[in-house]
Parts: C-alpha cells; sequence; structure tokens
C-alpha cells in the first residue's frame, strides 16, 4: 500500500471513529483525499476534509478538524499533524515510513508504481503520427513520434492495455500526384523536355526517387503511357517512402501493433462488403444518413455539429471523411474501449464531427483528440527553416542523425503538447548540465559508477565485462533486509519522498496524456541525487550508514531509470 493510501486509511479511521462515538454528526462520511500542500514547510500532504464537512456537520471546519486529529490511530506513519488556516490538516510523514519507500522500490524494480484501470476502461487504441506516405518525416512529425510512444508508455505502466496503430493515408488523389510527380522527374532525367505540372510534390527527394528506378530499371518505363507510368511509379514511391518513414521510426523507438492502410477500408471482403459500406450501413441505422443533391451526408448537425457533412460526393467519390468514419468504426468493432488520436492544432475544426460519428453509433465520448503544437527549430537561439544539405525542411531523419535520439525524445517531450517546442539543436548535442537530458542521464550513471566503486574487484570486473547486471551487482552489495534506520538526513529525506511521488505522478500522466510531467520529475529527482551525493559521504561512513545510502542511491538509480524508459530514453550506465 501506496504511503498516501496509508494516511487516507488513518484519516478515513478517525472519521468513521469520530462519527460512531457521536464526536461528527453526520450521516454521509466523505473521501479523505489528500493533496500536496503547496508550500512544502506545511508538511507532506493535506487535508479539506473539515472543509467539505462543515456544512453537514452545523460545526466550524477548525473544529471539525481538531476532532479528525484527536480520532487517528495509533500508527507509525504520521509524524505529526497540524491544523492550519480555516481548517486544513497538514500531515508530516515520520522518517520511517519515508524510509519504507526504498525497500519498496527495490523490491519491486521496474514494477514500482504500476497501476490498475477498470474493466471497460482499459483497452485504448492509440493512433499517431500517420502521415501522408507522399514524403520524408519531419521534425514535427518527430514529436508526435515520441509523444505517442511516450504516451503509450505510461498509460500502461498506469494499468492500460494500449495498442499502438499508424494510418496510412495511402488512398486517395494525393497518391496519384505523387506517382506522378516521380513520372516526371524520371523522364526529365531521362531527356524529355517534360514540365512538373502546378499539382506536384517538388521536393528533391522526388528526383531522388527517380534516380533510384533508372539505377535499378533504367528506362524500362519510358515506352509507357503517362497513366500507365504514374500507376507504376505511384506503388514504387508508395513502398519506398513508407520503408523510410518505419525505419526512422524504428530508430526513435517508436513502434506500432498495426500499420492499417486506407486502402483497406475499400476492399470487399467474401460477403462483397467494405468497411466504408458496414461503417455507413451502421450510421444509417441509427437514423442519421440521408440524400441531398445527389450526395449522401451525415446528419452531424442533430449531435452539436456546426452543419451536416458529407460522405459520399455526388459523382461518387468517397469524401476523406467517409474513410474516417469507416476506420473509426472498424477500430470500434475490434473491441476497444476507447480512441485516441494525436492530431496537429490545424486540425482542431476537424474534431466535432469525428465525435459525433462516434456518437452517432452509441459510443458517445469513445473519441478522445489530443491537439499538438509544432516544433520550432533553433541552432544557438537563431531559427533554423532548411536543410543545409537539401535546401529545403529539416526532416526528422536529419536531426537525429546530428542531436541523437535520446535528445530527440527527451526535449520533444520536454512541454506539454499544447505548447509549440523550441528545440535548439546545439543545447541538444551539450554534454553538460544545461542540456536536460544529458543532466539526468549523468545521475543515472553517476550512481551506476558509485556501485562499481563500493563493489569487491571480482564484481566490478564483472560488471564490465557484462556477466553481472547493475541490478544483479546493487543486491549483493545491500541485501533487501538491510537497516535503513539511518536515513534521516534532510537531503535524504528529500529523496524518498520525491520517489514516493511516482506511483502518483505516473497515474496523473497517464489520465492526463502527459508524458512531459516524467522529464520535470527526472529532473528533479537528478537534482536532488546530486544535492544527497554532495551532502552526504557513502563510501568512507561505517555500517549500517554506508549500506543504508548505498540503498538508497540503488532505489533512485531505479526510479531515475524507470522514469527515461517510460520517456523511451535510455539509461547510461557509463558517460
Amino acid at each position: 500500500m501506496e504511503i498516501r493510501e496509508q494516511l487516507e486509511s488513518l484519516v478515513g479511521a478517525a472519521l468513521t471513529a469520530a462519527v460512531e462515538d457521536g464526536s461528527l454528526a453526520v450521516q454521509e462520511i466523505p473521501d479523505p483525499s489528500l493533496e500536496r500542500p503547496r508550500d512544502e514547510s506545511n508538511g507532506d500532504w493535506a487535508s479539506t476534509v473539515a472543509l467539505r464537512l462543515a456544512k453537514q456537520a452545523h460545526k466550524a471546519p477548525r473544529d471539525i478538524a481538531q476532532v479528525i486529529v484527536e480520532h487517528i490511530p495509533a500508527n507509525t506513519v504520521i509524524a505529526s499533524t497540524e491544523i492550519a488556516g480555516p481548517g486544513f490538516i497538514n500531515f508530516r510523514l515520520s522518517d520511517s515510513v519515508l524510509q519504507t519507500v526504498v525497500r519498496t522500490v527495490r523490491e519491486e524494480a521496474e514494477g514500482y508504481g504500476r497501476g490498475t484501470v477498470d474493466e471497460g476502461m482499459r483497452k485504448v487504441n492509440l493512433e499517431y503520427v500517420s502521415a501522408n506516405p507522399t514524403g520524408p518525416l519531419h521534425v514535427g512529425h518527430g514529436r508526435w513520434a515520441a509523444l505517442g510512444d511516450a504516451m503509450a508508455r505510461v498509460m500502461r505502466h498506469a494499468g492500460y492495455d494500449v495498442y499502438e496503430e499508424f494510418y496510412i493515408n495511402d488512398h486517395g488523389t494525393q497518391m496519384d500526384v505523387f506517382g506522378n510527380s516521380v513520372s516526371v522527374r524520371y523522364m526529365q532525367q531521362l531527356g524529355h523536355d517534360v514540365e512538373m505540372p502546378e499539382q506536384c510534390y517538388g521536393g528533391s527527394y522526388v528526383g531522388d526517387i527517380a534516380a533510384e528506378i533508372i539505377q535499378r530499371d533504367g528506362d524500362k518505363y519510358e515506352s509507357m503511357s503517362d497513366q500507365e507510368r504514374m500507376g507504376a511509379f505511384r506503388e514504387i514511391a508508395y513502398r519506398e517512402m513508407l520503408d523510410l518513414q518505419k525505419n526512422i521510426l524504428g530508430r526513435m523507438g517508436t513502434t506500432f501493433d498495426r500499420w492499417f492502410s486506407e486502402r483497406s477500408l475499400y476492399v470487399p471482403d467474401e460477403t462483397g462488403e467494405t468497411a466504408v459500406s458496414r461503417s455507413l450501413a451502421a450510421m444509417a441505422d441509427k437514423g442519421y444518413v440521408y440524400e441531398k443533391d445527389g450526395a449522401t451526408w451525415f446528419k452531424s448537425s442533430a449531435l452539436g455539429d456546426e452543419k451536416d457533412r458529407v460522405l459520399i460526393k455526388a459523382n461518387g467519390e468517397m469524401t476523406y471523411f467517409m474513410s474516417d468514419v469507416a476506420y473509426h468504426y472498424d477500430k470500434m468493432q475490434r473491441g476497444f474501449d476507447h480512441l485516441i488520436d494525436l492530431w496537429g492544432a490545424d486540425h482542431h475544426g476537424y474534431i466535432k464531427r469525428c465525435e459525433c460519428m462516434l456518437e452517432a453509433w452509441g459510443w458517445p465520448g469513445a473519441l478522445e483528440v489530443v491537439l499538438g503544437q509544432l516544433v520550432n527549430l533553433y541552432r544557438d537561439g537563431e531559427a533554423v527553416r532548411m536543410s543545409k544539405r537539401t535546401g529545403e525542411m529539416v526532416t526528422l531523419e536529419e536531426l537525429v542523425d546530428e542531436v541523437g535520439v535520446d535528445a530527440t525524445r527527451y526535449l520533444m517531450l520536454s512541454r506539454s503538447s499544447d505548447q509549440p517546442i523550441d528545440f535548439d539543436i546545439e543545447v541538444a548535442k551539450k554534454k553538460d548540465n544545461s542540456n536536460p537530458v544529458y543532466y539526468v542521464q549523468y545521475a543515472h550513471a553517476r550512481i551506476c559508477s558509485l556501485l562499481r566503486k563500493a563493489a569487491d574487484p571480482a564484481d566490478a570486473r564483472a560488471v564490465e565485462a557484462g556477466e553481472l547486471s547493475m541490478n544483479e551487482l546493487a543486491k549483493k552489495l545491500v541485501p533487501e533486509g538491510a537497516d535503513l534506520s539511518s536515513l534521516t538526513h534532510p537531503a535524504e529525506l528529500a529523496l524518498m519522498r520525491k520517489m514516493d511521488e511516482f506511483a502518483a505522478l505516473v497515474a496523473q500522466a497517464a489520465r492526463d496524456r502527459a508524458p512531459f510531467r516524467l522529464t520535470h520529475y527526472a529532473q528533479d529527482l537528478a537534482a536532488l541525487f546530486h544535492s544527497f551525493y554532495t551532502s552526504c559521504h557513502i563510501l568512507s561512513e561505517e555500517e549500517p550508514v554506508r549500506g543504508a545510502r548505498l540503498a538508497l542511491a540503488d532505489a533512485t538509480r531505479i526510479v531515475l531509470a524507470l522514469s527515461l524508459n517510460l520517456l523511451g530514453v535510455s539509461a547510461p550506465e557509463k558517460m
């Protein structure tokens, strides 16, 4: 049981006892939920339950608070209580209960802070990045990749069953435009006087694809009609661009359970039905589809949208929205409880119609859209708009090549998704404390170095050779039952308090889809460790102080590594 749960149980017991002996005349005992005081000098936890009971109990909040405090059972959790302000109850934890945090972290290791989620809310489909397969991923896509992957990691640790999905926009006119753009560059490189049409993809990568086709197949496609060549190059370029996207996302540590092709929505099954026709029929059965001016419409205005939306144009062409209708219906048919889509902020106006389609089928609130802001790229404070190599947009691959995966991911996750990211390339490359990811990773590596120094030479060599893991070494150095009662220095207590916050932080970050909070937490924890390392001697101390402080350092290592892992960032043992 977490310390917060223990404390809430004690307050709940006090309330029950006060009601039973008549000290409090209330019909319903409220949840004794606790919160962190804004000012740490007020204690570790605070309760507002006395304020919430005032009306029901017909008593002043401070008097109610006094009754609660007097009825708290004997325990080893609370060091002191204080009634403050209009009736807040502030609690200061005992050193001994904080010391149990060290033991719990080391016992649970990678499982520390794991939560549970109720059935019916647990199974989540998380769709993100979903870029068109018509060009390389840019730095903005890198933010969605880091955010989506970290969100999935955090939510899984909190108890959700998360299924990650990339929606491939491989249906529609943009694919023909892409194929034709490659075809024109191909013919130009073979010496034909052909102009690039106004509607085209003009990036240098298009010419690169054409050059690769010539190198591989020569003039094999030269005699084809423009339409045939466009069709052939559409498929060749599509596969090449999708492979390129998969490669860089793989390098980023971002993997998907499914790459869902939009085209598949239009493929008939053995009954002749498609995902599109099934979703449309399901919506029509609910009375939300009608015909007007030869087109098929979704009656979304009946569900709060500003106007109705076209699903199928009068000429029979499916709208982009029709694909989204079919795709989201398909997701729900696969048994998910909740759908989360990560979109760019420019898609804000598209949200309502998509929420309406889920409501039309009888799943109100099943769709959640998280909007993300852009990434502003800088180099030493100067805005970077173009790639040095191509003179065009800076690709995600170029950024990762220059600054590395860890720095890219960490800095992309350093702020809330609804705020723009100012990403300075030179800061990301620095190997000092001005670089936040370096600062956190260095704290982890420093603890690993400490454990190696504390080991006997044979074990230290075994660690160096990869024959002994850092977890195994730590268990040899400090047994799980080590005496921790000497951990009473303010720097030690601060570290233990911070580690005790981890489980609640993960739960909140998962609930709010806010993995950025873990970057702040990791930096705070690293700072507290550096302060502890400066204030408290470790290896030079006699037992049991030496063992207790090594245990504390090891617990900090575990939580730092966990925090970094949930962000998709490595926890190096040497730097």
